[in-house]
């Protein structure tokens, strides 16, 4: 009777899923895109995309709302398809890419907002000025196995304002509301060498 309780009971333990330990993942620089819409002379819209984007998300699946984010993006890697407007870009007026090589954003509250959907609120530092800023987010999407690796996804959207960070040139002739989009797939760590 009592080997029939310890095999009951270790059946029981095997059949209840264990809670997901919380795990970290890098955001994979090759697959990893920070788009950007600006309107342009109040007609149209340009969009320009951060081809470098690094960083590191820790992601807790028992409690989502204890997951917390750190990103980089090097602003040198700015690229609107015309060189000398990302030459531009990169000027003293706008980003200052020589003395503000990256600009970060960490996390500081996540919250549920809908099924699959988090309010991502964080810290955002553009040209050494620091902002609270939040993202809608879509995500993290449940682990795949691709490519070698397991990987997961991550998409967000927000809203800033370029005038708030001192991005400040050429104002009426560049809209001062930015919209931000990124997406994201993050791997985990590489394990550590013996």
């Amino acid at each position: 009777m009592k080997k029939f309780l310890v095999l009951a009971g270790l059946a029981a333990a095997l059949a209840v899923p264990s809670l997901a330990a919380t795990s970290t993942w890098n955001i994979d620089p090759y697959h990893a895109n920070a788009q950007f819409i600006v309107r342009h002379l109040g007609i149209s819209n340009i969009q320009g995309e951060f081809t470098k984007v690094t960083g590191t998300v820790v992601i807790d699946d028992s409690d989502i709302t204890k997951s917390t984010v750190n990103a980089s993006i090097d602003v040198a890697s700015i690229d609107t398809r015309v060189s000398r407007r990302d030459d531009d870009l990169k000027s003293d007026g706008f980003f200052d890419a020589t003395k503000f090589p990256t600009m970060t954003f960490v996390s500081t509250k996540i919250v549920k907002s809908g099924d699959g959907m988090l309010k991502m609120t964080g810290n955002l530092t553009i040209k050494g000025v620091t902002k609270e800023v939040t993202f809608d987010v879509t995500g993290p999407t449940a682990p795949v196995s691709a490519m070698g690796s397991t990987r997961r996804g991550v998409s967000a959207t927000g809203k800033i304002n370029r005038q708030d960070f001192g991005v400040s040139k050429d104002p009426g002739m560049v809209g001062d509301d930015i919209t931000i989009m990124l997406d994201l797939e993050m791997t985990p760590p590489p394990a550590p060498k013996p």
